[in-house]
């Protein structure tokens, strides 16, 4: 299917030929049917097989595998799960200090599994940068974040302080004002996970359909256009796609990143850049921007994208100009020596944001349905936790990853908070974006008035508060 070649760069890259797996035309009896086989739906059945090799497991994808999120991202792999400070901060001390290694644990457990299934998807551990750049008031968020994290128990071992001269060390920006390094990041090519993963469920016997959209969903069975699915547990995992699943859509939003990627840059520019061990990057604004250098020495780079009213998928991520140029412009506002270079692929993908950006792990014996998501653009590692957590609770095991804050175990999609009604959504979204973009155009410019920086960023700030 070359189409679906096109989805990113990462799928472009395959060596896989993207031959569509077998429809599902006959109706099945399975113990566990997965919606969606992203990562989520892969880790789940890889871990409900590791540990109980006997289940039978079916994977219902409307597409194929890594046609949505988990092969079109930035590629980061993280040790972290969205609002995490905000998530652990009830705990005690210990409990606290143990979540946090948990989620900092994430990129070694995936890089154990890859080295057991001898999966190849380009994984560096090199940590992360966010640094501050292209104005001053970075450096300040910065530091209150640092100082936050400190004040949770963590410590320099887990995030520290870099000065520009140390930041310079291992990544050469125009405007450093220093920034924090973390340990616990990879970076990978998402496609080669995603599809390295469906080859390896299936090895272990799951039954992988694609071009199979499921048309209804409920407690107990799952139907396409052409067969149903009787299942003792049914597993929704679409995450940015939970608007084609109802009641799913009242509670995860989707909204879209966007990406860029450049030519392969030779060996003289990436001694000027730096970025020698596959370390992720990103620069401390609103905008949520993300890069990594690939394997094949390209510079990848993101920038939060936007949403469509009602929830309307983007299915076209053909980028438009304007959006290619703003990636442009922030990535070489960091290197200058990139503002012309040529950008060879762009693309992005729908994610999903729940209310409070909570991630949830939910798992209801009562009727049989378990789903992990909201993940808020932070995934690729969030799934691995997911996959984990609920194959622990399907099973019935009472363990670490089953106790956790972002975990439900008692009650179903009520315990999810709903987002509100349209034109709510679409009006509360655009007012926050724009105050954003407002803030960022006024900081980056140096000669704006002291109050009108000051007055940007407290609007943004207070817009952001809604989000939480």
């Amino acid at each position: 299917m070359p189409a679906w070649r096109n989805i990113s760069l990462w799928m472009d890259q395959l060596d896989d030929p993207l031959v569509a797996r077998p429809s599902l035309a006959h109706d099945l009896d399975v113990n566990v049917a997965i919606i969606g086989a992203g990562y989520t739906g892969l880790w789940t059945a890889y871990y409900l097989k590791r540990q109980a090799p006997e289940l039978k497991i079916a994977i219902i994808e409307a597409q194929t595998a890594g046609f949505g999120a988990s092969g079109r991202n930035g590629g980061w792999l993280m040790g972290n799960l969205l609002g995490e400070d905000r998530l652990l901060a009830g705990l005690s001390a210990q409990q606290r200090r143990a979540s946090f290694d948990l989620l900092h644990g994430i990129p070694d457990e995936v890089a154990r599994v890859l080295s057991r299934e001898g999966i190849d998807c380009d994984y560096r551990k090199g940590g992360v940068l966010y640094c501050a750049a292209r104005y001053p008031e970075q450096e300040g968020s910065l530091r209150r974040y640092l100082d936050t994290l400190h004040a949770q128990g963590l410590t320099e071992a887990d995030y520290r302080w870099l000065s520009p001269q140390q930041l310079a060390e291992q990544i050469r920006i125009a405007k450093p004002y220093g920034g924090i390094y973390a340990p616990h990041v990879a970076t990978i090519n998402p496609a080669k996970l995603v599809r390295g993963l469906a080859r390896v469920v299936e090895s272990m016997g799951v039954t992988i359909y694609e071009n199979s959209p499921v048309t209804h969903w409920q407690s107990g069975s799952v139907r396409t256009a052409n067969a149903s699915v009787r299942a003792a547990w049914v597993v929704p995992a679409v995450e940015g796609y939970a608007t084609t699943l109802p009641p799913l859509g009242r509670y995860q939003l989707p909204v879209q990143s966007l990406i860029v990627a450049t030519e392969s840059l030779p060996a003289s520019t990436w001694d000027e850049i730096g970025l020698s061990r596959g370390q992720a990057f990103g620069e401390s604004s609103r905008q949520v921007t993300y890069g990594q250098r690939s394997a094949d020495d390209r510079l990848i780079f993101g920038a939060r994208g936007g949403y469509q009213f009602a929830g309307k998928l983007r299915h076209n991520f053909d980028l438009t100009t304007d959006e290619v140029e703003l990636r442009r412009y922030l990535f070489s506002e960091l290197f200058p020596q990139l503002k012309h270079v040529r950008i060879t692929h762009s693309w992005g993908g729908n994610l999903g944001m729940s209310r409070n950006f909570r991630p949830h792990m939910l798992c209801d014996h009562t009727t049989g349905i378990a789903l992990s998501g909201g993940y808020g653009g932070e995934g690729v590692g969030a799934t691995n936790l997911g996959g984990r957590t609920l194959a622990d609770m399907i099973l019935g095991l009472d363990t670490p990853l089953t106790t956790q804050p972002w975990v439900i175990r008692e009650r179903g999609l009520d315990a999810l908070k709903a987002w509100e009604p349209e034109p709510c959504r679409w009006l509360g979204y655009n007012a926050i974006i724009r105050s954003f973009v407002h803030e960022d155009q006024v900081l980056a410019n140096p000669n704006s008035a002291p109050w009108r920086r000051k007055l940007a960023t407290g609007v943004a700030g207070f817009m952001e508060g809604f989000m939480h």
